[in-house]
């Protein structure tokens, strides 16, 4: 069976279409399921894609060199593919998307395709139509007014409307828009017209909506439709986070696992408020005319009344979304509930779906532990790794793979599947701490759902069992093969490496020492000083206790700022913890005034720094959990300026030196290299969402080769294997460092015993680059079985 699997399009949420395309082509694609990529960029252009190119992180890693890597269709090109294909399945966000226009192209080929008509999108995506609507079909709603771009009464049509309703705070965006991009809380008439300007200026939308902030609790639902095509609700989401300072559940918050937010699925509400969600959201749907999948947001009103606020008809799919959580919740896998969606459709529109695949072959599948968590700051990193991992690595032949959390205080959970989908690791374990008090009312909510689905054999196939807590002593000695998932802590610093290597234990990656070594940056640039005529060179670091910075007073802080400036080098100095990673706590300061702020932070242990506190910050700086008792100062390497802008590649020559990162692989005492990636960073130091969150930030696998000549990229090569070599690295790492682009040389910074492995990740996108590409789930099966478990 061909499924057309068109993703991208010209809005702001095309980096989360990606995310969702990835999901679909992981979980459904098969030996009975082939997916056939068709990419929308930005001018709603289509292109034949390859598979291998839906893991890059974002549009614009491939935007600006897509007449290289994909096939440009035209109209008749377009039409000739999608019709060569059995059903399209449309994972597109945003107005192109969900707003009915590529629905209507598809009804006039026409060809049969999953989700609502384009009639049903048009009627519930436009924020303030759908608003009416609803209020004229009896639906409780709240007040909202429309402003246009050029709309001459603009500002009297929003006075009119604080005055009328009086309004002391209210929410202003996009009429067509999602993700809550282009969402701004406002408080003034002044304020509501200054983001108008800018929303109309960046031509987000040609239509804005202005209503009330909203004060009662949110929630999200996911309305599945059944064999009958009756909607059933599932479970609901409820959402907590704060709404003191008129915050809004914002981008960051959607889609980066932070403890700024809370899910809870089911929700706090009564089974009388969970009922009256399902009920509604199941009559708005069917007043739409939607078909198949939705996921509509609302609020639980401080009065009882619900009030639906958004209307998306095609969900979110990356690996944790709202429908992954919600399905999980009465047995789906992510398998399961795709291949539901898809079967209901082709059962609709006629189409035969695909034979089930071919039954397990040549014995039992060896057991692999996906151990991920623990209590580092760069936890929620590694449940994104750790679940990643565990999620591709079900579609094994080989191998299966059980999630395990390590939790704060080193303690060991087997999780059931809808746990591990979880937002953060602090959900996790209020979800399993809380489980058995759960479970009765659980059950009774559950069964509702499943039994109203009208579910076959089959068609919900992972059990839900109680989790179960056991030490990590207790953990280990049961294992059969672990694969550490963790980031920093007891995973990077060859503490648990010690432990299984003790217990003759099988893991992946390096051993104690290798990791121990490679986990203090210090000790990693002592190591590999003396390599410098091999064109290795490691950047000037200088680490000062914390206990020491406390203490100073009045002129001693340009002292040391000065010395700092005079050792490292005058380009600039960063800061960071000795010894942790993944962009946790750096920053680049460039005054004593900026260096007393991150000793302050660093003194206190706080949680995060806001963003706004050092120049040049592009993002929330997540901090270590613990408080730092030593700090590392390093030389900040001015590199060439490299960015992507309206889909072209501009680079500025500075210096000639670029930041990349770069895959090795071990086996048998031989190294091989991936191609490195070039990363490029909004700010002055790359964020934790640029380096791990879909959606965001770029990296060019490999750079292009307009900066990076052939030769130079071949001594990097090179020399990476030496570096990783001389470290004693075994099974694979990542290394980061700078490259120049003509001689090849490098400046490591770091190496990362346990990279990350979250579905965008550029280990993934190397990977896909060599020749022959290695795939996800192969890449993974290859790490395990180059430890020796086969």
């Amino acid at each position: 069976m061909k499924i057309a699997l068109i993703c991208g399009g010209p809005s702001l949420e095309r980096g989360i279409s990606l995310n969702s395309a990835r999901s679909v082509m992981d979980h459904l694609g098969g030996e009975n399921v082939e997916i056939v990529p068709i990419y929308f960029d930005h001018k709603k252009r289509p292109y034949s894609v390859s598979l291998a190119q839906l893991y890059s992180n974002t549009p614009s890693d491939f935007d600006f060199k897509l007449k290289e890597t994909a096939k440009k269709l035209s109209q008749t090109a377009l039409k000739k593919l999608i019709k060569s294909t059995d059903l399209v399945f449309p994972v597109m966000h945003g107005a192109f998307g969900e707003g009915g226009q590529i629905q209507k192209f598809l009804e006039r080929l026409p060809v049969p395709f999953v989700g609502s008509s384009s009639e049903a999108c048009r009627k519930c995506f436009d924020k303030f139509n759908a608003n009416e609507f609803l209020k004229e079909k009896g639906f409780f709603t709240l007040p909202s007014c429309e402003i246009k771009i050029g709309g001459k009464n603009n500002r009297k049509i929003v006075q009119e409307f604080f005055s009328l309703h009086k309004i002391k705070r209210a929410i202003i965006k996009p009429a067509q828009g999602g993700s809550s991009i282009g969402v701004f809380s406002v408080s003034t008439v002044e304020e509501v017209t200054e983001k108008a300007k800018y929303l109309f200026n960046k031509r987000m939308d040609t239509r804005l909506v202005v209503e009330p902030f909203c004060t009662g609790t949110e929630f999200t639902v996911i309305i599945l439709q059944n064999k009958f095509g009756m909607p059933v609700a599932v479970l609901p989401t409820e959402i907590e986070t704060d709404y003191t300072k008129h915050q809004i559940f914002d981008y960051r918050k959607k889609y980066l696992p932070t403890r700024q937010v809370k899910y809870h699925c089911p929700p706090r509400f009564s089974n009388e408020i969970i009922e009256k969600i399902q009920v509604q959201a199941e009559q708005i749907f069917v007043a739409f005319g939607m078909r198949d999948f939705a996921r509509f947001d609302g609020w639980v009103m401080p009065d009882g009344n619900i009030w639906f606020s958004d209307f998306n008809p095609i969900s979110g799919m990356e690996q944790n979304s709202f429908l992954f959580q919600q399905g999980s919740r009465i047995g789906f896998s992510h398998r399961d509930l795709l291949k539901f969606v898809v079967k209901n459709a082709c059962r609709r529109e006629g189409v035969l779906w695909a034979s089930e695949e071919r039954a397990q072959t040549g014995g039992k599948k060896k057991l692999v532990q996906v151990l991920f968590g623990g209590n580092t700051s760069e936890r929620q990193v590694s449940l994104m790794s750790g679940t990643n991992a565990w999620l591709k690595l079900r579609r094994s032949w080989v191998y299966e793979p059980k999630p395990f959390l390590l939790d704060l205080d080193e303690n060991v959970w087997l999780l059931p599947y809808a746990f591990t989908l979880n937002h953060t690791v602090e959900e996790i374990l209020g979800n399993c701490k809380n489980a058995e008090e759960g479970e009765a009312r659980l059950k009774l909510l559950e069964e509702k759902v499943r039994l109203r689905l009208a579910l076959e054999n089959g068609d919900a196939s992972e059990p839900m069992f109680l989790p179960k807590k056991m030490s990590l002593a207790e953990f280990i000695k049961s294992a059969d093969f672990v694969f550490v998932g963790l980031h920093g802590g007891i995973g990077e610093d060859g503490t648990l490496q010690k432990m299984l290597e003790k217990a003759g234990k099988k893991f992946n990656g390096s051993r104690a020492k290798a990791s121990a070594l490679c986990m203090d940056k210090w000790e990693t640039g002592l190591v590999l000083s003396g390599m410098e005529k091999e064109g290795i060179f490691v950047s000037k670091k200088q680490v000062c206790s914390v206990k020491k910075l406390s203490v100073l007073k009045g002129a001693e802080w340009s002292r040391l700022f000065s010395r700092l400036k005079c050792d490292l080098g005058g380009g600039g100095i960063i800061v960071k913890p000795k010894d942790e990673g993944c962009s946790s706590g750096i920053v680049k300061i460039k005054n004593v005034e900026e260096l007393k702020k991150y000793v302050e932070c660093a003194i206190k242990g706080v949680e995060r720094i806001p963003l706004g506190t050092f120049s040049g910050q592009n993002g929330i700086i997540e901090m270590p959990p613990k408080k730092m008792k030593e700090v590392l100062f390093e030389e900040f390497v001015e590199t060439d300026k490299v960015r992507v802008k309206g889909n072209r590649l501009k680079w500025n020559k500075k210096t000639g030196w670029i930041e990349v990162t770069c895959a090795v692989l071990e086996e048998n005492g031989k190294y091989h290299s991936f191609s490195p990636s070039l990363t490029v960073a909004e700010g002055e130091v790359l964020t934790v969402e640029e380096k791990f969150q879909g959606g965001t930030g770029v990296n060019m696998t490999p750079p292009p080769a307009k900066i990076v000549k052939e030769n130079a990229l071949k001594k990097t090569k090179k020399l990476v294997e030496k570096v990783a070599e001389r470290l004693g690295i075994e099974g694979y790492a990542r290394i980061d460092m700078f490259m120049n682009v003509k001689s090849g040389n490098v400046i490591v910074l770091e190496a990362n015993t346990t990279p990350a492995l979250t579905p965008s990740t550029v280990f993934f996108h190397q990977a896909l680059a060599e020749k022959p590409a290695l795939y996800p789930t192969e890449l993974l099966e290859k790490l395990i079985k180059n430890k020796g478990y086969k």
